[in-house]
């Protein structure tokens, strides 16, 4: 099997809160018994792409655990890449296909700069199409920021990804593809998306409610629970298991407190 965590939407903002929060959370997962094969950041690495925010994600970041991470909405494509990646500077879509153990990990460059809603070029697919080719007939994890699904979210659907059907027809077609992850959420989610898992990670920073909870414009982001993640599974018959997990700031309390 292999293991691999989902961190997403950390939105450094140059602030000691989301910095600590990622900290804790990266310091749970270098002291698990089992530790992830690797960490996957699906986006809003930054809260509004300064080249500063990255440098500050890159610290807090660092592990001898594999990390990689997709741009999303509120990132800076070349700023992403030259800081947070050490590449060359580019406003190019930043897609990356990884060997986790005996699996391959896709991610997609959903963002579209200077919008909050997700697309993916003609290019990107293009660019999944002849990657999935060329890819061995293994396990294959497909990562973005945006969901392509409706959520019953008042903020994130008028958000999410546009036009879904061509991605779809992909995840369709390909039988090693065993679900989708995402981010943008803020909240922890599950659904199907071509008939595959959908697996929508939470926040690091803060919670996104449902439209059951939610008062427009008032009560729209909770920043009091703790910071969560995701945990995927990938086993030997290439079934996808995914624990949420609240990871507490104060840490783990072993005994149950009195009443």
């Amino acid at each position: 099997m292999i293991l691999v965590a989902q961190v997403s939407d950390t939105h450094f903002d140059l602030g000691a809160r989301n910095t600590a929060r990622v900290e804790r959370v990266m310091n749970f997962l270098a002291g698990l018994r089992r530790r992830p094969d690797a960490i996957l950041v699906t986006g809003d690495v930054t809260d509004s792409g300064k080249a500063e925010q990255y440098t500050d994600a890159r610290a807090a970041l660092r592990t001898d655990i594999p990390v990689y991470a997709v741009p999303g909405n509120h990132d800076d494509r070349a700023n992403f890449r030259s800081v947070l990646l050490g590449l060359p500077a580019s406003d190019e879509p930043l897609n990356q296909a990884h060997r986790v153990g005996d699996s391959t990990v896709v991610l997609l460059d959903s963002s579209v700069p200077g919008q909050a809603a997700g697309r993916l070029s003609d290019d990107t697919l293009d660019w999944l199409r002849a990657t999935l080719d060329a890819a061995p007939d293994a396990p294959v994890l497909l990562g973005l920021h945006h969901p392509p699904a409706h959520l019953f979210s008042p903020v994130v659907d008028e958000i999410s990804l546009l036009d879904p059907g061509a991605l779809a027809e992909v995840v369709a077609g390909d039988d090693r593809i065993v679900g989708v992850i995402t981010g943008h959420a803020h909240s922890p989610a599950a659904t199907t998306f071509a008939g595959r898992p959908l697996l929508i990670g939470p926040s690091t920073a803060s919670i996104l409610g449902g439209e059951w909870e939610l008062e427009l414009p008032h009560r729209v982001m909770d920043y009091a629970p703790d910071p969560a993640i995701a945990l995927h599974i990938i086993d030997e018959k290439r079934r996808l298991t995914t624990h949420f997990r609240t990871v507490p700031m104060g840490g783990r309390v072993a005994v149950q407190p009195s009443r």
